[in-house]
């Protein structure tokens, strides 16, 4: 298993714009205890020709660059399936959405791509913006392989 790891630098999570980091303000929101994360942890396995991208922590502008370097990386593999599996991340900004759903325009009909989201962080805006519309989600990489074409 290869896992990747990205922290931003402190200096690029000081800039603030008037009125604070409207970063920061969405993960309080998530995370109001405190403690935001700003790692993005990506992995992958393989079983019968599928890949499985997981990714935990934080997606947003900064560590989404890493998501879509783990993805890329999988599909140059010429999986005949691949399912990214959100389960472990804490939030989800717009700028992680919008690679998985540019990245499953990309892919041809030949790879099934499929995601794992469960709980507020990750399923809900998926499901809010219609990406679940686009993309097929499931609860757990069990249930995702299962449905996918043998």
């Amino acid at each position: 298993m290869r896992a990747l790891v990205w922290r931003a630098a402190p200096h690029l999570l000081d800039a603030t714009h008037a009125g604070g980091d409207p970063l920061e303000e969405q993960r309080e929101a998530q995370n109001p205890a405190g403690g935001a994360s700003t790692t993005c942890v990506t992995s992958e396995q393989w079983t019968d020709g599928i890949g499985v991208v997981g990714v935990s922590g934080v997606v947003d502008m900064l560590t989404a660059p890493l998501l879509e370097e783990a993805i890329r990386t999988a599909l140059a593999k010429n999986p005949r399936a691949l399912v990214i599996d959100l389960t472990a991340v804490e939030f989800l900004a717009s700028a992680g959405m919008g690679i998985l759903v540019a990245i499953h325009d990309e892919v041809s009909q030949d790879v099934k791509m499929c995601v794992v989201a469960e709980g507020p962080a990750t399923s809900r805006p998926l499901k809010l913006l219609g990406i679940a519309d686009i993309i097929p989600l499931y609860s757990t990489v069990e249930e995702a392989v299962a449905a996918l074409p043998a």
